[in-house]
C-alpha cells in the first residue's frame, strides 16, 4: 500500500489525444519525495537538451507535493515545471490554492502533459474519468471567466481550475497560469498556451492512505497551535502595514531612482486606508488558517493579491496604490505575471524616454505614466506592434530592439527578470543565492537566515532564543550573534547560509509545503512551523518512510543537484551565474569570484559549476554522471573537490573555509 501518495501519474499526450494512468516506482519517492523533485527527474530523463521549449516534445508537469491531501496544515503549493522559452532552462513555478490536494484526491500525484493539441482544449479530471474537451468557445476569455464557464459547463461548482488567459494563448513569456487568486508564473504559462491547453479542471473524492494517522493527527494539532502563535508575524505579506522596505530598496524599471525620495508616512496611511476601504476579506489556501490573500473589490471589479503583487505596477508607473487596484483586475484576467510584466513595461517606457523607441514604435503613446502602462500591457498581451517584442521579456527584447537597448537590461539573471534590488554594499550570501539560484527568483531561495544583522547583542540574543529550534546546527546561531555588518560575514558562513536557504526551499517544493510557514520564515526568528528538525518525523508519520535529519539533508542535496543537472545539460555554466551589475552600489569582482569558487567547492561542483562524478554518485545520481560523461560535459579527469556534497552531519564537522 502507498502512503501519502497515490502512486499514479496521469500522462496526457495532446497531439494524439491519448490519456494513460501510469503506476510509479516508489523508489522515486524515496529519492526525490515528490513535487519539483520528481518533476526534475522526469524532465532530465525525457526532454533532451536539443528540444525547444515550444516543441511538442517539451513537457508541462503539474505536481502535487508529497504531503498534499494529508492533514498537514499548509501543504498546498502545487509545483509546475517545464523548460522555459525565456531561459531555455528548467522553469519552476509554485501556486497555492486547492489544486494539488484536489489532484491527490482524484487519484494522481502529478500530470505530465506532452504534445500539442490541434486546437484549444481543456482537460477534465474527475477521479478515474479523464477527458480532453473542446475549448474553442473559451478562446480569449479571462482566467476567472474561464473558471466560471467550465464549472457551469461541467455542472461541477467544486472543480478546481487552473487556466491561462489571453497572454498564455499568445505565448507571452511573462504569462501566468491562474488558479483562483493564486498563480504559477515565470515560465509555464506560455508553454501551456503553446500546447493549446486552455485549462485543467480537477475534481477528486477519493481517500488517501496515511501510514500512522493517529500520531500524525496529534502532531498536526501541535502544528496548528504553532501557526496560531505565529499569526502576529505570519500575515504581513497580505496585511503589510509598512510598505517602506519594498519602496526604499526595490523599484521596477523607470521608477527605480525616484521611489526612495517619494516615500512618506502620509503616503503609507493613505495606502493602508485604500486597502481597508476596499477589502472584502482575507483568505487562505487549502487546509491553512493563515489568511495571506487580500480580496479586493474596486470599482466593481474583484481581485486578490498578496506580497508585493500590489506594488509592482504602481512602482512601474510611478503612481499610488489606487493605480494597482485599477490595473490588477485586467492583468489577472489576462494571466500576466506581476513580478516580470511591470519590469518589461517599465523597460519599454525607459527606452521611449531615451529615444531608442519612438512614436513610430509606439503610435499615440500617452503622456500620463499610468496610461502608458495600460497601453503597453494591451500591446504585450495581444503581441501587437512593439508588444510583440516586449512580450519576449527584457533580455530578448533588448537584443531584438538593439540601438543601445541592451544597456537598459539592468535586472536580468539567466535571461529572467529578478527582484530589482538597489542596495549599498553586497550581502555575500545574497550574491551566491542570486548568482547560483535556479528557481527563477530570489524569493524562491531566500528566507532561512536574516537579511541583515541586528544592532545590539540584546536584540540578537532575543532573536536566537526564538530561532534555536529551526536551525540545522548551532553554528548559525554563533554566526548571527557575531554578525555586525551586512557585507562583513565569512565565506564559510556565506556558503552554509546559502546551502541552508536552498535546503528549505527545495524540500518545501517537493513536499508541497508553503514557504510562508517554513523556508521563508526563518529570517524572522520565531513563527517557523516547519524546519529541518521536525520534517523527518512528519514525513515518516505520513509516508511510512524512515528518514532522519541526515537522510533528509542528503535528499535535499540530491534534488538540488538533479535540478542543476537539467540546466547543466541544457548548457548553463559559470558564465551565466552573476547578479546584475547595479544590484549593489559597491562591488568587488575578485572577491565575488573567490566566493563563487569556494561555494562550488562546498557543493561538490567543478570550477564551472558542474556537479562532479563523485558528488553525483554519492547522491545516487550515477545515471546523471554517466550521461554527463557520454556527452562530454564531464571528462572523468576533474579534480575531486575538497568535500563531496556535504551531508548535514558533515557540515557540523566542517571548520575553516567553505
Amino acid at each position: 500500500m502507498r502512503y501519502a501518495e497515490t502512486g499514479y501519474t496521469l500522462e496526457v499526450d495532446l497531439s494524439r489525444g491519448n490519456i494513460e494512468r501510469v503506476e510509479t516506482d516508489p523508489k522515486l519517492t524515496e529519492l526525490f519525495l515528490g513535487g519539483q523533485g520528481i518533476a526534475a527527474k522526469i524532465l532530465f530523463d525525457r526532454v533532451p537538451p536539443d528540444v525547444e521549449p515550444f516543441s511538442p516534445d517539451n513537457l508541462l508537469i503539474f505536481s502535487a507535493g508529497l504531503l498534499h491531501g494529508t492533514p498537514i496544515p499548509g501543504a498546498n503549493r502545487t509545483a509546475v515545471n517545464t523548460i522555459s522559452p525565456q531561459t531555455n532552462l528548467l522553469a519552476h513555478s509554485l501556486m497555492g490554492g486547492f489544486f494539488g490536494p484536489e489532484l491527490k484526491y482524484a487519484g494522481y500525484d502529478r500530470i505530465v502533459i506532452s504534445g500539442k493539441a490541434p486546437d484549444l482544449v481543456y482537460l477534465w479530471i474527475n477521479n478515474d474519468k479523464v477527458e480532453i474537451r473542446d475549448a474553442s468557445h473559451l478562446r480569449g476569455k479571462g482566467v476567472h471567466e474561464t473558471t466560471k464557464l467550465i464549472r457551469k459547463e461541467l455542472n461541477e461548482p467544486s472543480a478546481q481550475v487552473a487556466a491561462i488567459g489571453l497572454a498564455g494563448e499568445n505565448r507571452v513569456y511573462t504569462a501566468s497560469i491562474e488558479h483562483g487568486f493564486a498563480s504559477a508564473a515565470r515560465g509555464p504559462g506560455p508553454v501551456m498556451g503553446d500546447k493549446r491547453l486552455k485549462a485543467i479542471a480537477v475534481r477528486g473524492t477519493k481517500d488517501l492512505n496515511i501510514a500512522r494517522p493517529a500520531e500524525l493527527f496529534n502532531l498536526c494539532i501541535q502544528l496548528r497551535k504553532k501557526m496560531a502563535e505565529s499569526m502576529d508575524v505570519g500575515d504581513w505579506m497580505a496585511v503589510d502595514e509598512d510598505d517602506s522596505f519594498h519602496h526604499n530598496n526595490f523599484a521596477w524599471g523607470n521608477a527605480r531612482t525616484r521611489i526612495k525620495d517619494y516615500w512618506s508616512e502620509e503616503l503609507q496611511e493613505r495606502w493602508t486606508n485604500w486597502k481597508y476601504d476596499n477589502m472584502l476579506r482575507q483568505k487562505g489556501c487549502y487546509n491553512c488558517s493563515k489568511k495571506c490573500i487580500n480580496v479586493i473589490s474596486y470599482k466593481g471589479r474583484k481581485f486578490g493579491y498578496k506580497c508585493y503583487g500590489k506594488d509592482t505596477y504602481h512602482m512601474a508607473a510611478f503612481k499610488e496604490l489606487d493605480f494597482t487596484y485599477e490595473i490588477l483586475p485586467f492583468t489577472m484576467e489576462y494571466g500576466l505575471d506581476s513580478y516580470s510584466t511591470p519590469q518589461v513595461i517599465a523597460f519599454g517606457i525607459e527606452l521611449y524616454e531615451a529615444g531608442i523607441l519612438t512614436d513610430k514604435d509606439m503610435p499615440d503613446f500617452p503622456t500620463d505614466s499610468g496610461e502608458r502602462v495600460f497601453y503597453l500591457m494591451e500591446k504585450i498581451v495581444r503581441r501587437e506592434g512593439i508588444g510583440d517584442i516586449l512580450a519576449n521579456g527584457v533580455y530578448h527584447a533588448a537584443r531584438q530592439i538593439g540601438n543601445g537597448a541592451e544597456a537598459y537590461d539592468h535586472n536580468t539573471v539567466k535571461k529572467f527578470e529578478q527582484l530589482p534590488i538597489k542596495l549599498g554594499k553586497l550581502n555575500p550570501p545574497y550574491f551566491l543565492m542570486i548568482a547560483t539560484g535556479e528557481k527563477m527568483a530570489i524569493t524562491q531561495i531566500e528566507g532561512s537566515f536574516p537579511q541583515d544583522p541586528l544592532p545590539t547583542i540584546e536584540e540578537r540574543e532575543a532573536f536566537v532564543n526564538k530561532w534555536k529550534e529551526v536551525v540545522p546546527d548551532d553554528k548559525f546561531l554563533k554566526w548571527f550573534m557575531e554578525w555586525e555588518k551586512r557585507n562583513d560575514i565569512s565565506n564559510e558562513a556565506s556558503c552554509a547560509i546559502t546551502d541552508w536557504n536552498e535546503a528549505m526551499h527545495f524540500l518545501d517544493d517537493s513536499l508541497g509545503l508553503c514557504g510562508f510557514l517554513s523556508s521563508f520564515r526563518g529570517q524572522f526568528g520565531g513563527g517557523v512551523v516547519y524546519h529541518v528538525n521536525n520534517m523527518p518525523e512528519i514525513i515518516s508519520l505520513a509516508t511510512g518512510m524512515e528518514i532522519d535529519k541526515e537522510g533528509l539533508w542528503k535528499t535535499f542535496q540530491r534534488i538540488r543537484n538533479m535540478v542543476r543537472a537539467v540546466n547543466i545539460k541544457r548548457g548553463m555554466r559559470r558564465a551565466d551565474e552573476k547578479p546584475p551589475e547595479d544590484h549593489w552600489a559597491v562591488r568587488d569582482h575578485e572577491f565575488e569570484q573567490q566566493l563563487l569558487d569556494e561555494y562550488y567547492d562546498f557543493k561538490g561542483w567543478t570550477k564551472d559549476g558542474i556537479p562532479t562524478k563523485e558528488t553525483l554518485d554519492s547522491l545516487d545520481l550515477g545515471f546523471v554522471s554517466e550521461e554527463f560523461l557520454q556527452r562530454g560535459i564531464l571528462t572523468g579527469n576533474e579534480g575531486t573537490p575538497s568535500k563531496e556534497a556535504p551531508t548535514e552531519k558533515e557540515q557540523e564537522q566542517k571548520s575553516g573555509g567553505c
